[in-house]
């Protein structure tokens, strides 16, 4: 334990790394998060470019409103709440994630396809 005035404050340091494996263990989810995050936007400019259209009207909804509260300043926990800011926002991605993983798969391998092809999609 500390002997220093802001023993409290140390205290919080000193259980973030007793338990540093474990949030380095959460690390590559949130990682992850972010860069289905990505992938959901992307996908929500295609559409609205008209590149892709090959995704259900409620799935491309759900993913702009997720997108949407992202954005929103108004928050169940405001962004501002350091450690705790952006659980919800995560928890809104996470679930329209869970919600859309099929489309976010075929919008992913749509890419692709257009990626090696040239640009160029042949639907088969």
């Amino acid at each position: 334990m500390s002997t220093s005035s802001n023993g409290e404050h140390d205290l919080t340091i000193e259980r973030v790394t007793q338990r540093a494996q474990d949030i380095e263990g959460k690390l590559p989810k949130l990682k992850t998060l972010f860069e289905q995050a990505k992938v959901m936007l992307a996908m929500v400019k295609d559409y609205w470019s008209g590149s892709y259209r090959e995704v259900p009207y409620w799935a491309i909804s759900a993913v702009a409103l997720a997108l949407l509260y992202v954005l929103n300043p108004v928050d169940v926990l405001p962004d501002v709440l350091l450690g705790v800011g952006y659980l919800d926002d995560a928890t809104v991605v996470a679930f329209c994630l869970k919600l859309v993983q099929r489309e976010i798969e075929r919008y992913q391998e749509w890419t692709a396809v257009k990626t090696k092809g040239g640009g160029k999609v042949v639907d088969v």
